[in-house]
């Protein structure tokens, strides 16, 4: 997509004349609209009001359109905000909730309970908070959502996610470049089968699986093992190392609470995975921190992340119009879960 200028050709700031051009409508449909005016359609009130924020137009005469600018609900399941993950979701909304007063805006937090989030419950949620705006916490892009996004003029931004279609925008860790990071150290430890417990198909997720795969492609005479979760619980997975069922001399986990769960396995006798066998996982959870020995993982910067989401969005809310994809950084934490072998 391509921003439409807060600047008229002349150099100017744009007035209501300018808004009237663009829509082929008239002055004083314009004003009426900005005003929130009776006798103006829904439909022509979005437009006029939509292109307003897209060129830029500022004015005292408008507050309806700037109250509800400042509106905005974030969306976080119920499922990430009481499960093992909540400490993460917990860092990220903190820092959303310092960016979005630092900018200005009205940040509304639901968890909301449903199992399966659908386009009728988003739609809800963000009439009831009188909302121009929304964050989805951990909630992945479909069409249906970019179209009702389109429709309703609603600006989203996906948090601790993406979207392959670059429909909507996205804040995310850099899961492919954090995966690959994570495996390149295994190898450079010596390792060479390595094991990739994965789960599930979010993009996100899957970012991970392609950094792995392609770490692991980067050095002739490696083996790549992936094991799905869908396919193999943590205690089956034991079961198979124990089995020497994959033969790998370590496991990278799509996350730090599958690694902790298989690490304590091996350590309270459940499978014996040989010596030397290694473990590393990701997000660097508190849960990281208490296992003895510490678990290597790939540290996520959730603050950053809530803040770059707040950010993406103020700027769609400033007029941008291009969809962005903004990926934040991680390192490697170095606990005592990795060893070097011959």
């Amino acid at each position: 997509m391509t921003a439409v200028s807060n600047m008229t050709s002349t150099g100017r700031r744009p007035n209501q004349t300018d808004i009237a051009s663009r829509l082929g409508v008239s002055v004083s449909t314009v004003s009426r609209a900005l005003a929130n005016e009776e006798g103006i359609s829904e439909a022509v009130r979005r437009d006029v009001q939509r292109m307003a924020r897209t060129m830029g137009y500022r004015s005292k005469h408008m507050p309806g359109l700037r109250a509800m600018d400042r509106r905005v609900v974030a969306l976080v399941p119920f499922a990430n905000a009481t499960g093992g993950l909540s400490s993460f979701y917990v860092s990220i909304l903190d820092a959303m909730r310092s960016e979005a007063r630092a900018c200005g805006l009205d940040l509304d937090v639901r968890v909301i309970s449903e199992r399966t989030v659908n386009l009728d419950l988003i739609d809800r949620h963000v009439k009831e908070a009188g909302a121009g705006a929304v964050l989805l916490a951990g909630i992945d892009a479909t069409e249906e959502l970019a179209v009702w996004c389109r429709e309703q003029d609603v600006h989203a931004v996906l948090v601790n996610g993406s979207d392959p279609l670059m429909r909507i925008s996205s804040v995310a860790p850099a899961n492919f470049y954090g995966a690959y990071m994570a495996t390149k150290h295994l190898l450079s430890c010596g390792h060479r089968k390595i094991l990739h417990y994965t789960y599930g198909d979010r993009p996100t997720i899957l970012e991970r699986r392609r950094g792995f795969v392609t770490a692991m492609a980067d050095v002739p005479g490696s083996e790549a093992v992936l094991v799905c979760g869908e396919e193999r619980t943590p205690l089956e997975l034991l079961s198979d190392i124990a089995g020497r069922k994959h033969d790998a001399t370590a496991l990278f986990c799509w996350n730090d609470i599958a690694a902790v769960e298989i690490m304590e396995g091996i350590k309270g006798g459940l499978a014996s995975a040989g010596q030397g066998f290694s473990i590393i996982g990701f997000d660097d959870l508190p849960l990281a921190a208490m296992t003895s020995p510490r678990l290597t993982t790939i540290r996520v910067d959730r603050e950053a992340i809530g803040r770059g989401a707040i950010r993406l969005l103020s700027h769609q809310l400033e007029g941008e119009t291009a969809i962005q994809q903004m990926e934040i950084g991680v390192s490697l934490v170095a606990g005592g879960t990795v060893h070097v072998i011959a």
